[in-house]
């Protein structure tokens, strides 16, 4: 154990808020873990990125395991309705070094940082009509040179709770009502995603409504807010700045071609947005499509949408283009993938006319282009290439070089949550960062997932003429386990 691991691991990192979600987790988690790779945990299904898509109601007809964690599973109720529950949780532990963060602008983190987040669920099925998910969080965090930011630390907060209403709809068809606090992903997450890579994950307030046609299509209409991070306990609350609504629909295998397609439309409203162009009042309406799916060996995901509407007064017209696209060479060891994502989004070509060009991904993912999660998808063109391989069907080996521009030279860089990054400062510079991260994914058992990454960021000729350029580097080690 080195000396900056001793010091992190001294630190009181644990406060009296959680402790009770701690104890409930950490006894349970280490006394049961060695039963997970059983048979009946195999045949459990998959653990998904949102836990309330975990469907387990196929194991109320199968005979009662004792073995963990399907004893958490399907359990009945005595309501004579075919009523069950299920529980659940999450441990993530994530050590974090960046040397030079946002290439020596920010504060320098002296040992790290350290985060902790713990999780405890449950799922009611009270009966095919009505059902209650709850989920509880506790996210905390240790080192940080400035104190834990918004994403760091939220002490103990409900992520998701929410009531769904199932009105009959046919054979083949869902429809659910669903008010409540509750996890949004649309699409692949380019604009509205949980934001997963930082300690707090993002959730919402409001209503949804989600009509599913099994075998054809899905429309989920919301109108949501997201929440506020405050650090405390049970502190949270909607946002009254930010609000987002519209529609998102899904068509499988449209006119009997590969694929699916999406199309949506996604309004925004920000009370006091910043650009380089200056602060005002936002309203957005994004029009975009999704076309992505797999055929044979190859993977696509191409997105396109254009945006309309109000910026301080002045009209707002912005656009992206994203791509990405795979092969997977499954004949040769390790079977290897090689996938290319060429993107562009739009920037404001004149801050002082009162047309704001700069496109807005809303609610993305936190670690949009990688994990040390330093600039985000505005004002940008970039190529970014992977390589997956798979030595042993639980390791996973992937490197990829991104390859970062801005579009715009009268706009700056901004980052993934939206925050100005770096002003033009008069710099006719294109070329503005190059990025090389290589991680590790090792799957103990299931849930049991240890992850390392490590990313290398070069400055380019826009950094260097503008101001602070040190080469960046990031050092992420995860263990997360989840039952």
């Amino acid at each position: 154990m080195t000396e900056v691991t001793r010091k992190i691991w001294r630190q009181p990192v644990l406060p009296l808020s959680v402790a009770v979600v701690a104890r409930l987790v950490m006894p349970i988690s280490i006394s049961l873990t060695p039963t997970v790779a059983s048979a009946e945990a195999e045949d459990l299904p998959p653990l998904e990125k949102l836990r309330f898509d975990e469907d387990y109601a196929s194991l109320l007809t199968q005979p009662r395991s004792s073995c963990w964690p399907a004893c958490w599973k399907a359990i009945p109720l005595d309501n004579n309705a075919g009523g069950y529950v299920n529980l659940g949780g999450e441990i993530r532990q994530r050590y974090e070094y960046t040397s030079n963060p946002t290439y020596g602008q920010a504060p320098q983190d002296p040992h790290g940082v350290w985060f902790q987040r713990y999780v405890l669920l449950a799922d009611l099925h009270w009966n095919p009509y009505v059902r209650l998910f709850g989920q509880l969080n506790s996210a905390l965090e240790s080192g940080r040179a400035e104190g834990p930011s918004p994403v760091d630390e939220n002490q103990l907060e409900w992520q998701n709770l929410f009531l769904d209403f199932h009105v009959p709809a046919g054979d083949q068809n869902s429809l659910i009502l669903r008010p409540g606090r509750q996890e949004i992903v649309l699409g692949s997450g380019r604009l509205v995603d949980v934001r997963e890579g930082p300690n707090v994950r993002r959730t919402f307030d409001g209503g949804r409504v989600l009509f599913d046609d099994v075998e054809k299509w899905r429309l989920d209409l919301l109108a949501v807010h997201p929440r506020t991070d405050n650090p405390g306990v049970f502190d949270d609350e909607s946002s009254g700045r930010l609000s987002l609504w519209g529609a998102y629909a899904t068509i499988q295998r449209p006119y009997t071609a590969p694929g699916n397609l999406d199309i949506y439309y996604l309004g925004y409203r920000d009370t006091d947005a910043l650009y380089v162009q200056g602060s005002g009042r936002e309203e957005r309406n994004s029009f975009g499509a999704r076309y992505w799916g797999e055929s044979g060996n190859w993977r696509w995901n191409w997105e396109t949408l254009y945006q309309s509407g109000t910026f301080a007064g002045g009209e707002i017209a912005a656009w992206t283009l994203a791509t990405e696209t795979g092969y997977h060479y499954t004949d040769l060891p390790w079977q290897p993938e090689l996938r290319f994502s060429i993107n562009i989004a739009s920037g404001d070509d004149d801050p002082e006319d009162r047309e704001l060009g700069t496109f807005n991904p809303l609610f993305p993912r936190g670690n949009y282009f990688s994990e040390a999660a330093v600039l985000g998808p505005r004002n940008f063109y970039n190529f970014h290439v992977f390589v997956n391989a798979l030595p042993c069907p639980n390791l996973s080996l992937t490197a990829d070089l991104n390859l970062f521009w801005r579009l715009e030279t009268a706009d700056g860089l901004y980052s993934p949550s939206g925050q100005i990054v770096r002003y033009p400062g008069g710099s006719d510079a294109h070329f503005s960062a190059t990025t090389l991260s290589m991680t590790l994914e090792y799957t103990l058992s299931r849930g049991l997932v240890f992850t390392a990454i490590q990313t290398f960021g070069k400055p380019e000729a826009f950094l260097e003429q503008t101001g602070t350029h040190q080469d960046l580097n990031f050092t992420e080690l995860t263990l997360q386990y989840r039952f």
